[in-house]
Order: structure tokens, then C-alpha cells, then sequence
């Protein structure tokens, strides 16, 4: 690890007005024990560190070089609670009308394809997602996605895909993908493109002829190597702001036209 990482992450912690109680209390342990990691006076364990470059939104890797983010994470305290555990990090503003109009928008483009199952969908959604935050540092979504083994995983798109059958909006089939059973989903109805402008269209075209091709096998591996999923806990949600550490395999924006 970089020398005098305790004081990088004193700086860290200060620069995102995070408190010493916060800290711990995410590190599940002590304050007194905490505080002897700032001060030089105790080791961190990979586990801990690990935990810190997700607190701070920085890769592994980045951490332990000691690098410090390109962006600063902004944090908001609800207004009805003064404890630490009440601190969230504001990333991105959720969006479900416009999710189902994308995941309607999606169904109708390649919901028909032969490898694009629920699995496709979940990850076609996350590059969505995440890809417009790299490009554009703003959310289309904005929806939550968890790391599970079989990589990102939309937190609402279960209960949305449970609603539109209810109101007959898509149809869920049951199809074999060489000797794979699969759940696919077909749309009944158009999406309400007025929700989307052009460049989210363009967008969500973009990454559909980069990745629909993929069937879920490569798409979980492919999703597997982004730096995204590979810093966040398992069963966790993954953070937006981690997009901006991506390698070129991944990274969708061009930083060179920005010096």
C-alpha cells in the first residue's frame, strides 16, 4: 500500500465532510479503533480497505495507489435525523416512468432475438444506465443495480415486469436458448418516445449494437470486468460514480477531448 495512506484517507474523509462516527460505523467497528487507522497506528486489513474505496467511490486499485477521485461525491443528510447512518450519497435522480419506457423501447428493438432472455435484459439496462452517466455525468434512469454472482442486477425491474404483464402492456414466454430455458419478455405496446429525448434514443441504439449480440453468458462475463461491479459488495448496489475510473475496454467517453 502507498506510504502514509492513513493520512489519505484522513483527506478523503474530510473532503466528503464524512465524520469519524460515519466512518467506523461503516467499517463496523469502534471509533477509538477507527481513529488509530488515520493515525498511522493500525493496518488495514484488504477487507477494510476494500470497504474505503467504495465509502470514497474509488477503485481498488486507485485506492491503494492513493489516488484521489476525479469527481467529488456529494452527500446530503435527511433532514428528519441527525445520525451518521442517515448519510446517502446523492448520484443520480431515479426515473421508473422513464425505465419502462426504455425497457419497452428495449423489448421492441431486440426483445425478439434469440439470446436476449431476462438475463440480457438485466445487463442491457446497467450498460444503459451506466454508459449515459460516464458520457454525460447525468442519469437516464437512474435505477439501482445489485451485484450478484451473475453480475449486475436491476433492482426494479422484477416489480416492473410484474405491473406491465398485470396491465397487459408485455407478454412473458418461456423459450429454449440452445439447451437453455430462458423467461423472455415480448411488448403489446409501443413505448412513449415524448419521455426520451434524441440523444437517450441514440444512446440506448448505441448500446444495443454493441452488446445485444451477446448471449448471457458473455454478457455476465462481460459486465464481470467492469470496474463498476468489481469494486462494489456483493449484494450491494453499485456506484454510478465508479464509471469514471473505467479502463478503455469499458469507458465509453473520450477524456483525451477534454484536456
Amino acid at each position: 500500500m502507498v506510504k502514509n495512506l492513513h493520512q489519505k484517507i484522513k483527506l478523503l474523509r474530510q473532503k466528503n465532510d464524512f465524520s469519524q462516527e460515519y466512518m467506523a460505523k461503516a467499517l463496523k467497528m469502534s471509533r477509538p479503533t477507527y481513529m488509530q487507522i488515520e493515525q498511522g497506528e493500525r493496518e488495514l486489513t484488504i477487507t477494510e480497505a476494500k470497504k474505503l474505496a467504495s465509502i470514497f467511490s474509488i477503485s481498488f486499485e486507485d485506492f491503494l495507489a492513493g489516488k484521489a477521485p476525479k469527481y467529488k461525491v456529494t452527500i446530503e443528510r435527511k433532514k428528519t435525523s441527525n445520525k451518521p447512518s442517515d448519510f446517502q450519497i446523492r448520484v443520480t435522480k431515479k426515473n421508473l416512468e422513464k425505465f419502462k419506457q426504455v425497457l419497452l423501447y428495449v423489448l421492441g428493438k431486440v426483445g425478439s432475438k434469440p439470446n436476449v432472455g431476462e438475463t440480457v435484459i438485466h445487463k442491457l439496462l446497467y450498460f444503459i444506465d451506466f454508459d449515459y452517466y460516464e458520457k454525460f455525468e447525468e442519469s437516464l434512469m437512474g435505477a439501482t443495480y445489485i451485484k450478484n454472482y451473475h453480475g449486475p442486477t436491476s433492482k426494479e425491474l422484477g416489480p416492473i415486469l410484474a405491473d406491465m404483464q398485470k396491465k397487459g402492456e408485455i407478454e412473458a414466454v418461456k423459450s429454449k436458448y440452445f439447451k437453455y430455458e430462458q423467461k423472455k419478455y415480448l411488448p403489446l405496446k409501443r413505448p412513449n418516445l415524448d419521455v426520451l429525448s434524441a440523444r437517450e434514443i441514440e444512446h440506448i441504439d448505441d448500446v444495443l449494437a454493441r452488446l445485444s449480440d451477446k448471449n448471457a453468458r458473455e454478457i455476465e462475463n462481460y459486465s464481470h470486468n467492469d470496474i463498476p461491479w468489481k469494486t462494489a459488495e456483493d449484494g450491494k448496489p453499485l456506484s454510478y460514480e465508479s464509471v469514471f475510473y473505467r479502463d478503455e475496454r469499458y469507458s465509453v467517453r473520450n477524456y483525451d477531448d477534454e484536456l
